[in-house]
C-alpha cells in the first residue's frame, strides 16, 4: 500500500547507501536505466522493480505538429518550423535560417549525425526541441529594455553586506561572495569600511566577523565587474573611517579603477543612464564632514569675539609665540588632510543618506540635485502605510535603497515586492543565503537578459496625475495569464534513484504562485502523480492580473511524503512581463538558485 511504503521512507536509505561503494552504485544505476527499470530494496529482504516510463509528447504537442505539417506527413521542414515559431510561439521575427539552425542542433543532439544528413524534424525531434530550454526557454535571454533612461528609472540588482560568507554575526568576510554576486549579475556591491591603525578593513562592525582588506575587495570588483553584464557597477560604502583613512581610500579607489571610475565634475541634477555608463564603476556613500569648514568657522567665531580681556589676549599671544612652529606644521597637515577628504568627496557620484527627523521629511525633493535615501525594511513598511504615493514620487528622480532589518542574524531576507511596488530601485538582499524571498529576487533579475537592470513600468514613472497608488485595491483586471503544465523530466538523470524515496519512484506535484501587488497574489497546485520519474499533470490554471507589470510567476515542485515534510524537487521564478507565449521548456533550480543540469518542465503560457 502507498501509506506503508511512505511510512518507511528514510528509515534505512542512509544505511543502505553507506554500504554500497560509489562504483557499485554507478553500475547499478546504469544497469537499471539500460533495462528501463529501477530496483528498490524493501526491508533488506526483497526488491521491487519499477518500470521507467518513456517520455512521450503530450496530445497538444502532437496536434501542433500535425497542424503545421502537410497532411499525413511525418516530418516538419524548416519553413514549417519557422511558421510554427511565428504563429504558435508568437516569435514573429524568426527567420528561415533560424529554423534551419534549430533543426541542425536537434538532429545532431538526438541522432549524432552531421547537419548535411537531414533537414527535417520528426515528432520526437520536435518534442525534444520543445523540451530544450536553451532553444525554447520561457523568457528572452538578450537585453531588450530601453537603457537610455536615468538610473532612477530602473530596478537595480543590489546586494547587502556583500562581503559576508554566512551569517551576520560570526561568519568570515571575503572577496569570494563579492565575486559570486558579480558573476550572477548583481550590480550594487556594499562594503562596510572600518579603520585598523593605518589599514582599511571590510567587516560587519561590532560583530565577530573576520575582516578582509579593502584593497582585496576593490581588486576583485575590478576583475569581475563586467563578466556577466556591461552595465555599471555601483559600490555603496558604509564609511566609518577617519579623515586620514578617507584620503587613503580615495587613493586606493582611483589607483585600482583608473579610467573605469566615473564621477561627475559637479553634483548631479539628474542621474545618467545605464547605457552611458557601460563598463564604468561608481561610488555611493554619505559625503564626509567638511572638517576644514568646521575649524574655519570656529576660528572666525573666536576672532569676532570681544578682545577687551587683556589677560586673555596676553595668554593667546604667549601660547602662539611658544608654539608657532607646531601650529605651522599643524596647518600644513590640516591642509593636506582637507585635500585628501575633498578628493574622497569628489569621487562620490551618488550622494547617500539616512532619514533625519520624520520619515516624511526625508522624502522631500531637492529640486537642484538627486540623491540616494536608505530605509530599513521596517521603515519602508511604516512609511508605505501612510505615504505610499510620496515614496513613488520620490523614486521617480531619486534612488531609494531598502535594506534588511538588523535582527536578520542568519542572513535571511524580506519580501522584495513592497519595495518594487513603491519604485525602490535598490532592494538590498543577502545573496549568500537562500529561501523564497531570494528566489523572487532571482526571478525579477532574470528579466532583460539578466543584465542587472530592469526598467520600471510606466505606472511608476508617469506624471503625477496618473501616479500609481500601491494601496489601491479596486483595480481592473488588465489581462489573464493562462498557465498549462504538461509534464516534468530530468530528475532521474540529476538524482540518485533513492534520493526522494528509498522504496519507490517519487510522487511529484507542482505549486504555482503569482507574486506581486496584493490583489494579484494567488496559489495553485497540481494533482500528485505517484511512482513516476516523468510525471504528466496536463493541468491548466488561470491568473487574472491587475498589475501584470509587477507580477512574478513562482514555480515549485515537491515530492509528496505522507509521514514527513514533502521533499524539494526544484524551483524557478519568472517575470510575468517577460514570458514568451506558447510551449516552453522551464528549467528548474535548487534551493540556492543553481540551475539543475536536466530537470525541466514543459509548460504553455498564454495571455488573454
Amino acid at each position: 500500500m502507498k501509506k506503508s511504503k511512505k511510512s518507511q521512507k528514510g528509515v534505512t536509505s542512509n544505511d543502505k547507501n553507506k554500504g554500497m561503494g560509489k562504483e557499485k552504485e554507478r553500475e547499478k544505476k546504469s544497469s537499471s536505466l539500460e533495462s528501463g527499470s529501477y530496483n528498490y530494496k524493501m526491508f533488506s529482504f526483497f526488491n521491487r522493480k519499477f518500470k521507467i516510463n518513456e517520455v512521450e509528447p503530450p496530445s497538444d504537442v502532437n496536434k501542433a505538429f500535425s497542424l503545421f505539417t502537410d497532411e499525413g506527413s511525418t516530418h516538419m521542414t524548416a519553413e514549417q518550423l519557422r511558421r510554427f515559431m511565428s504563429v504558435h510561439q508568437c516569435e514573429v521575427s524568426t527567420r528561415l535560417e533560424d529554423a534551419q539552425n534549430i533543426i541542425e542542433q536537434v538532429v545532431n543532439r538526438r541522432h549524432h549525425i552531421t547537419k548535411f544528413a537531414r533537414h527535417t524534424l520528426n515528432v520526437e525531434d520536435f518534442f525534444h526541441f520543445l523540451l530544450s530550454d536553451d532553444l525554447n526557454g520561457p523568457i528572452r535571454t538578450q537585453v531588450h529594455h530601453d537603457m537610455s533612461a536615468p538610473l532612477s528609472h530602473y530596478f537595480i540588482y543590489t546586494g547587502h553586506n556583500s562581503y559576508l560568507t554566512g551569517n551576520q554575526l560570526s561568519s568570515d568576510c571575503s572577496e569570494v561572495p563579492i565575486i559570486k554576486a558579480l558573476q550572477n549579475g548583481v550590480r550594487v556591491i556594499e562594503l562596510d569600511l572600518w579603520p585598523s591603525k593605518d589599514e582599511i578593513l571590510v567587516l560587519h562592525g561590532r560583530t565577530l566577523t573576520t575582516p578582509v582588506s579593502f584593497i582585496q575587495c576593490l581588486t576583485s570588483i575590478k576583475e569581475y565587474a563586467f563578466v556577466s553584464s556591461p552595465y555599471p557597477v555601483i559600490i555603496t560604502l558604509e564609511d566609518h573611517l577617519t579623515p586620514e583613512l578617507q584620503a587613503k581610500a580615495a587613493d586606493m579607489i582611483t589607483q585600482t579603477f583608473e579610467t573605469m571610475l566615473y564621477y561627475p565634475e559637479s553634483d548631479l541634477t539628474e542621474f545618467p543612464s545605464p547605457e552611458s555608463l557601460k563598463y564604468r564603476i561608481m561610488i555611493s556613500t554619505k559625503p564626509p564632514k567638511e572638517y576644514l569648514e568646521v575649524r574655519s568657522k570656529d576660528a572666525s567665531e573666536d576672532e569676532s569675539s570681544p578682545k577687551d580681556d587683556s589677560d586673555a589676549v596676553s595668554r593667546n599671544l604667549l601660547c602662539y609665540s611658544n608654539s608657532s612652529s607646531e601650529s605651522d606644521q599643524e596647518d600644513e597637515d590640516f591642509k593636506s588632510l582637507q585635500a585628501g577628504v575633498s578628493g574622497y568627496k569628489r569621487l562620490i557620484t551618488i550622494h547617500a543618506g539616512k532619514p533625519k527627523g520624520s520619515l516624511k521629511t526625508a522624502l522631500k525633493e531637492v529640486t537642484d540635485q538627486v540623491r540616494r535615501l536608505s530605509l530599513s525594511e521596517h521603515q519602508l513598511e511604516k512609511l508605505a502605510g501612510s505615504h505610499g504615493l510620496d515614496i513613488v514620487r520620490f523614486t521617480q528622480r531619486n534612488i531609494l535603497r531598502v535594506y534588511p532589518k538588523g535582527t536578520r542574524f542568519t542572513s535571511s531576507n524580506y519580501k522584495p515586492t513592497i519595495g518594487w511596488m513603491h519604485g525602490a530601485q535598490m532592494v538590498a538582499f543577502n545573496m549568500q543565503g537562500y529561501g523564497k524571498s531570494l528566489w523572487l529576487m532571482h526571478g525579477m533579475f532574470r528579466a532583460n537578459g539578466g543584465c542587472g537592470y530592469v526598467i520600471k513600468p510606466d505606472i511608476l514613472t508617469r506624471s503625477a496625475d496618473e501616479l500609481f497608488d500601491p494601496k489601491a485595491t479596486l483595480l481592473p483586471v488588465q489581462k489573464t495569464l493562462k498557465v498549462k503544465i504538461y509534464m516534468g523530466d530530468g530528475w532521474r538523470l540529476d538524482f540518485k534513484h533513492t534520493h526522494f524515496d528509498a522504496y519507490s519512484p517519487p510522487d511529484f506535484y507542482t505549486k504555482i504562485f503569482i507574486v506581486g501587488v496584493p490583489a494579484d497574489e494567488a496559489k495553485k497546485k497540481t494533482k500528485i502523480i505517484e511512482d513516476d520519474w516523468c510525471p504528466v499533470w496536463d493541468e491548466e490554471f488561470s491568473f487574472p492580473l491587475t498589475v501584470p507589470e509587477l507580477a512574478l510567476l513562482r514555480i515549485e515542485v515537491r515530492e509528496y511524503d505522507i509521514s514527513e515534510k514533502d521533499d524539494f524537487g526544484g524551483q524557478t521564478c519568472l517575470p510575468v512581463p517577460e514570458l514568451r507565449t506558447g510551449f516552453r521548456s522551464v528549467p528548474l533550480h535548487d534551493k540556492k538558485g543553481v540551475k539543475h543540469k536536466n530537470v525541466r518542465l514543459l509548460m504553455r503560457f498564454e495571455f488573454v
